[in-house]
């Protein structure tokens, strides 16, 4: 596996997704300052970022990579996948998005519910203040209700604040209460991974699993085996959430599997403040050539 100059980051999140901060046209402009050949705005479930993105990137001199981080539900775990390539004027891309985008919006009314029958001082109102037009994530209601605690004084809430734990705390407060069997914990209602991969040809998409080390997937080599033969391309190697252990692991079965390895951030912005655009330390463009040549025909 080659290690050329890092010059690509294809995992980063605009403001089209609820938990991403910058517009599209900022990350373009970060890209090429850190001297980087291409960029994928790969947001939660939405390709909205498009064409727009591409037209700034022309301007710019960045390719800029049409992605989408599809969230999808593999044997009672949420896998995420990432659509590099994906051709968001398909009628399919646009029937996806609807459908994932109102059970977002299901399950993000279902939490807020929740945590008001706990007797957390939130209103479905300032969730969306909070997300805009997009479907709330998890992290994002806890963001909207830690913010609400800061001068509310919740006593529940106040450990999040800690200096210590403040960076992280959306994620904190995620895993406290809507992890499965926490008090607001809700059904998954994601789409099928294996449905998806049999249908996302159509889309013009590469199927590239995202951060397979991820606490919340810990992808092992017998999911894999099973994804491979269900049509998945590629394999987020290197990630913010992986350290060198399973950058090395997730390498392996990347070349067991005939896999493109890929590199991505996962940089959202606040939501993540340690996770700086550009960041992960391997890859090179190379693994854009290499996507290139698994796209559908």
């Amino acid at each position: 596996m080659t290690n050329d100059a890092v010059d690509i980051d294809l995992h980063v999140h605009s403001n089209q997704s609820s938990d991403g901060d910058f517009p599209p046209y900022y990350l373009i402009r970060a890209a090429k300052d850190l001297g980087l050949k291409a960029l994928a705005i790969s947001d939660h479930d939405t390709v909205a970022a498009f064409p727009q993105a591409i037209l700034d990137g022309n301007d710019m001199g960045i390719e800029v990579i049409p992605s989408m981080e599809l969230t999808t539900l593999f044997e009672d775990r949420e896998f995420h996948l990432l659509l590099p390539f994906i051709d968001w004027t398909k009628a399919i891309v646009r029937d996806l998005t609807d459908q994932v985008a109102a059970r977002r919006f299901q399950e993000a009314r279902e939490r807020v519910s929740k945590l008001r029958d706990l007797g957390f001082q939130l209103t479905w109102e300032e969730v969306l203040a909070e997300s805009g037009d997009h479907p709330p994530l998890g992290v994002t209601i806890a963001q909207s209700l830690l913010k609400k605690a800061e001068t509310n004084g919740d006593i529940r809430v106040q450990r999040y604040l800690e200096k210590s734990k403040r960076l992280y705390a959306p994620y904190f407060f995620y895993r406290d209460y809507f992890a499965e069997g926490k008090p607001a914990a809700v059904p998954r209602r994601n789409v099928s991974l294996v449905e998806i991969l049999k249908t996302v040809n159509r889309t013009g998409g590469v199927p590239v699993l995202a951060h397979p080390g991820a606490s919340f997937q810990r992808v092992t080599r017998e999911d894999l085996s099973e994804l491979k033969a269900s049509g998945l391309q590629g394999l987020e190697v290197y990630s913010s959430y992986h350290d060198q252990a399973m950058s090395e692991f997730y390498g392996d079965m990347a070349d067991e599997f005939d896999l493109v390895p890929t590199a991505g951030s996962d940089f959202h912005g606040r939501i993540k403040p340690n996770v700086k655009l550009g960041s992960i330390a391997h890859g090179g463009y190379w693994m854009v050539e290499e996507l290139k040549k698994r796209r559908p025909e």
